[in-house]
């Protein structure tokens, strides 16, 4: 039985934990034993007892590392942790691969397979592991929290007997994960929301949620997204009159949300001094991406700066601000994702050429696998990849296919219908026609001749444009004689 061992967070302002009591439960149901380090639940609220009661195993950290197959982790794990770790065993969490290559580097150098969790692919049965989302979606709601702590004011509208106070008016900055969720939570608070995005595709996103978009909407702005859904680079027109349009708007604000980040990236600067020197004395803009660099020229990671009067609130980790929530939505995304190291008989088996674990593997180690070149990061888009089909296989199955819904559909229209029916057959059979004669005007490669596949192409097709032709005339009269049955005979 695979051992999945849990330790504290020993980074610095981590307060969230790996696995709480009730995936615990999950994970044993699974087949895997779990050890648990004692303490690494209380700064998340989650004490040692809720553990035992759930069946883990609570020991020293020594211990809990000595034994174990896999680690979770929250951050990447200690020098000393990674040290206790025996070769061949498995770390999970969300490692920070673009910036903290030295805890790469010593994981290698044991011999773990290390998974990061911001590399799993945006797939549809990976939705319950994108811990990226999980922990925006929580960030975005503390961040409007901070942001109305630090202002001086109510943010809804109040009225009473000695006046109206009038309602505090909200930027967000971005409107993905961590934007919708500050949108949605500030107009529950009774603010005034505004947001602006790069993608148009943001903007229904926005205003279903009761907020106004902000953009310079020109034709540019409606070709701004790949196929993918992620933002296209704009011109320097076009960033130059969005500029000018937020820099308008951003000095009538009361609270600012920044929530914009290029994964592998700094993060963009979206609100510059002079922005922030424009904003009336009082207000307060919240900078999600601190940590990355910033999107505020000014924002200071851990603090809360002042400046003409503006606070600019810097708190990295704002999801461990709410660690109980968000500990228990990272369990799950973790449980979810240990799932894939189980064969279907149950036993322990990593299949290393999985898609999610082949797109999140990082470290190879000596447990197998290999990372890709080049790591996914979450600006492509990651397709699942698709076996090719022969072309004979697919056509017939369509041919099949169309018998069977042809047949229901002519068989259950009424007589009455009979007429419009044969106008519609002889339309199709009128695109039939334009393949058919394609393919019988194909031929093989130059200078190679005609092959017999060929040769076979020509032919049905010829036969093709020969019944689809009888079918065209035929239909148009037998329409036109049963259109005859219903004229008024001249006497």
């Amino acid at each position: 039985m695979a051992v999945i061992a849990v330790t504290k967070e020993r980074r610095d302002g981590e307060t969230r934990v790996a696995t709480t009591p009730d995936t615990v439960k999950k994970l044993i149901a699974a087949g895997f034993a779990v050890s648990v380090e004692t303490g690494a639940g209380e700064a998340s609220s989650y004490p040692d007892a809720d553990y035992a009661a759930a069946g883990a195993e609570l020991c020293g950290l020594d211990a809990a590392l000595a034994k174990a197959d896999i680690l979770f982790k929250v951050r990447g794990p200690t020098p000393e942790e990674i040290a206790g770790l025996k070769a061949e065993a498995i770390v999970v969490g969300m490692l920070n691969p673009h910036q903290d290559k030295a805890t790469l580097q010593a994981l290698s150098a044991k011999g773990v397979s290390a998974f990061t969790m911001e590399f799993v692919p945006r797939i549809t049965r990976a939705q319950v592991m994108d811990v990226l989302s999980s922990q925006a979606n929580l960030a975005g709601y503390r961040a409007v929290l901070e942001g109305a702590n630090a202002y001086g004011k109510v943010l809804p509208m109040m009225m009473t007997a000695a006046g109206t106070v009038a309602a505090a008016k909200v930027f967000v900055m971005g409107a993905g994960v961590a934007g919708l969720q500050a949108i949605a939570t500030a107009r529950r608070l009774g603010a005034v929301v505004t947001a602006t995005d790069v993608r148009p595709a943001a903007k229904e996103q926005v205003e279903s949620l009761g907020a106004k978009f902000i953009a310079v909407e020109d034709e540019e702005f409606k070709a701004a997204e790949t196929a993918a859904g992620y933002a296209k680079e704009m011109s320097a027109e076009y960033q130059a009159k969005q500029a000018a349009l937020v820099s308008e708007h951003i000095r009538k604000q009361d609270i600012v949300v920044t929530t914009a980040l290029i994964p592998g990236r700094p993060a963009p600067r979206l609100v510059s001094a002079t922005q922030v020197a424009s904003m009336r004395p009082g207000s307060v803009i919240v900078d999600l991406a601190v940590e990355q660099g910033g999107n505020v020229e000014g924002a200071v990671a851990g603090q809360v700066v002042e400046t003409g009067g503006v606070k600019i609130v810097g708190y990295a980790n704002l999801p461990g601000r709410i660690a109980a929530d968000a500990s228990a939505l990272y369990a799950r995304n973790l449980a979810a994702f240990a799932g894939l190291f189980l064969a279907k008989d149950g036993a322990f088996a990593p299949d290393f050429e999985d898609e999610i674990l082949k797109a999140a593997l990082v470290t190879p180690g000596r447990g197998g696998g290999s990372p890709r070149p080049g790591q996914l990061t979450r600006d492509q888009e990651r397709t699942p990849p698709m076996e090719s089909v022969d072309p004979t296989v697919f056509r017939l199955a369509i041919f099949v296919l169309a018998i069977f819904v042809g047949y229901y559909v002519v068989w259950s229209v009424t007589p009455a219908l009979h007429t419009p029916l044969m106008a519609v057959t002889n339309a199709i059979s009128s695109v039939i026609i334009v393949g058919a004669l394609l393919a019988a005007a194909a031929h093989g490669a130059e200078g190679a001749g005609l092959s017999g596949s060929v040769m076979i192409s020509k032919g049905a097709g010829a036969l093709a444009a020969a019944l689809a032709a009888v079918n065209i005339f035929g239909g148009f009269l037998v329409t036109q004689r049963m259109l005859a049955m219903y004229k008024k005979k001249q006497k």
